[in-house]
């Protein structure tokens, strides 16, 4: 019986800690996921050093894929720490000491029924906030403003149309001292930007000259494909004035990292002034140059 005893208490101790680690884990895995659901938003426009959250949205879009982003995060963190729990339950409730005599039971009706039922539910809770988001994307308002984005090997180029101007210009990576003088950071600033006016709907219209090419911002919540021969379209409609960076996202060559794009948002009166200088300053859309009918 001493012996007995003495081999229990082992095994017991074994139990009890194998317990206390998968709680441990549970505990972390929950710190993770409720630290990168509450760590302050990136900086505006752009990345930030240790960053663990979205960038903060500036569009209709952004914020929905980003309030969706954090409800998925607490569904995980409820399922996690759910089954967590059962390992914890199972482990504590079914060991050799508590039950020297294994359950044979093969079969449980209300369990397997409720373990059908529920991810189902959770899918279906899922999935009215994703077609949500859906609508919102694929929605067609009718444009304040065109841009035409068309990618290079290795850069972007822009076009406006005859109504604001009807002028093109290209877009490279600022690099050395070109800069650190602008103040933008490294890798995602360029020689010239995309301007549009705040709180209007822009519709932007995107193609590729070369090879596959995709023009992201995360803080306007899209990326898109730019297609050689194809083009594609989606909208925004900026909230905040500001500087946001986003880059080429789709493996397109040697100097793919080297894509950055910029977009500045500005009230009416500044962009009236920055189409007035722009006439002047880029070179004018040729009769070549047209967009595709757009409301």
């Amino acid at each position: 019986m001493g012996m007995a005893r003495a081999q229990h208490r082992p095994a017991s101790r074994g139990v009890w800690g194998r317990a206390a680690g998968l709680a441990a884990a549970g505990l972390a895995i929950a710190g993770l996921l409720g630290g990168a659901t509450a760590a302050s938003a990136a900086g505006i426009g752009q990345p930030v050093p240790w960053q663990m959250d979205l960038q903060q949205p500036v569009t209709e879009v952004a914020t929905e894929i980003y309030n969706f982003h954090h409800l998925l995060n607490w569904i995980m963190l409820v399922i996690v720490l759910f089954v967590l729990g059962l390992l914890i339950y199972c482990i504590v409730r079914f060991n050799e000491r508590a039950q020297p005599t294994p359950s044979r039971t093969t079969h449980n009706t209300t369990l397997e029924v409720a373990w059908t039922i529920v991810p189902v539910l959770i899918l279906v809770a899922i999935a009215i906030p994703s077609f949500r988001v859906l609508r919102t994307q694929l929605s067609d308002p009718r444009a304040d403003l065109m841009v035409k984005v068309i990618g290079h090997a290795w850069y972007w180029s822009y076009e406006y149309p005859e109504d604001v101007g009807g002028f093109k210009f290209d877009a490279n990576l600022l690099e050395g001292e070109d800069q650190v003088k602008s103040g933008q950071p490294k890798l995602l600033a360029t020689d010239n930007e995309v301007v549009v006016p705040v709180n209007k709907i822009v519709k932007v219209q995107v193609t590729a000259a070369d090879v596959l090419h995709s023009w992201a911002l995360p803080s306007f919540g899209f990326k898109i494909d730019a297609i050689p021969g194809r083009l594609n379209q989606f909208w925004f409609k900026a909230e905040r004035e500001g500087t946001y960076h986003g880059q080429c996202s789709e493996l397109c060559g040697q100097r793919h990292a080297y894509m950055p794009i910029t977009v500045k948002v500005v009230s009416q009166e500044a962009f009236q002034a920055w189409t007035a200088e722009a006439k002047t300053k880029f070179a004018r859309t040729d009769g070549a140059s047209r967009f595709a009918d757009a409301r």
